[in-house]
């Protein structure tokens, strides 16, 4: 689909780094944007600063993307303010310790999944009927780089961004096979500088220690050369382009990892003496 100047965008997780590019980048557009996060006050700010800069209508909506009902409260606040819903990204996300699998509480594994991947089945669920309904639009579900390939230490982290990718995947099909006129896409992104540390540890539980990214080994860290605007470029061509995966990284580590993760999984198929 064609993104332009009246259409209206929801971006969840929009106080602060990719959520927050994203809307600057559908503004630019032309395009009215709802920025939700958790974080009232700042995602209010946010909005306002987006409207200023880019001479576009926002609408600034605080919401728990772990609440269905707090969901469809923004599904319903969009459809008063604007009247119809163009492009959802689903993006609020955290992240998780960083630690063996087998060291973790399963109450690390309960919040990320409950933000990261319900957060985005809530999304579908309060918005998609209504895109429907209209017979146009286009969902963006945020996983990352971390949902294509496995990366040790941060399992929960791995496991909700894994269940994105599959879960885009299967609405992708679902919403082609009926003919709905509505397209979705799951992000990857890899490593892109960000305050989703600070913000992951301001918004964690009692309970859940989280290691300031700024403490891990960098070697740990890809060593891409990515930036926000790569990112919200890549997006917005892939909407347009209708893709299945808005891969923003090409080349390098992540690239050599991917296929290499792909062809692991083509090695292990059983060839035909083996299925006997």
């Amino acid at each position: 689909m064609d993104l332009g100047k009246g259409q209206v965008a929801v971006v969840t997780g929009a106080a602060s780094g990719i959520g927050l590019g994203l809307a600057e980048a559908f503004a630019a557009r032309g395009m009215n944007v709802v920025l939700s996060d958790l974080r009232g006050e700042k995602v209010t700010a946010a909005a306002e600063t987006v409207a200023a800069t880019y001479g576009t209508q926002t609408l600034a909506v605080a919401t728990d993307v772990r609440d269905f009902s707090a969901v469809e409260a923004l599904a319903q606040a969009t459809s008063e303010r604007f009247g119809r819903v163009d492009v959802v990204c689903n993006n609020a996300g955290v992240m998780g310790p960083m630690a063996p699998s087998w060291e973790l509480d399963p109450s690390n594994y309960r919040w990320l999944l409950d933000v990261a991947l319900m957060g985005v089945i809530h999304g579908v669920r309060a918005f998609v009927p209504r895109m429907i309904e209209a017979g146009r639009g286009h969902v963006v579900n945020t996983a990352s780089m971390a949902g294509l390939i496995p990366l040790p230490g941060i399992s929960p982290y791995g496991a909700a961004k894994f269940g994105v990718v599959g879960y885009t995947e299967t609405l992708r099909l679902e919403l082609a096979m009926h003919r709905t006129g509505v397209g979705a896409s799951v992000l990857c992104p890899g490593y892109v500088p960000s305050d989703i540390g600070v913000s992951s540890r301001q918004l964690s539980p009692a309970g859940i220690e989280l290691a300031p990214l700024e403490d891990v080994d960098p070697s740990r860290l890809p060593q891409e050369d990515t930036t926000m605007e790569d990112v919200t470029a890549a997006t917005l061509a892939g909407i347009e382009a209708d893709l299945a995966h808005v891969i923003v990284h090409r080349g390098g580590t992540y690239d050599r990892d991917i296929r290499a993760r792909v062809q692991g999984v083509l090695d292990d198929l059983p060839t035909s003496d083996a299925a006997r």
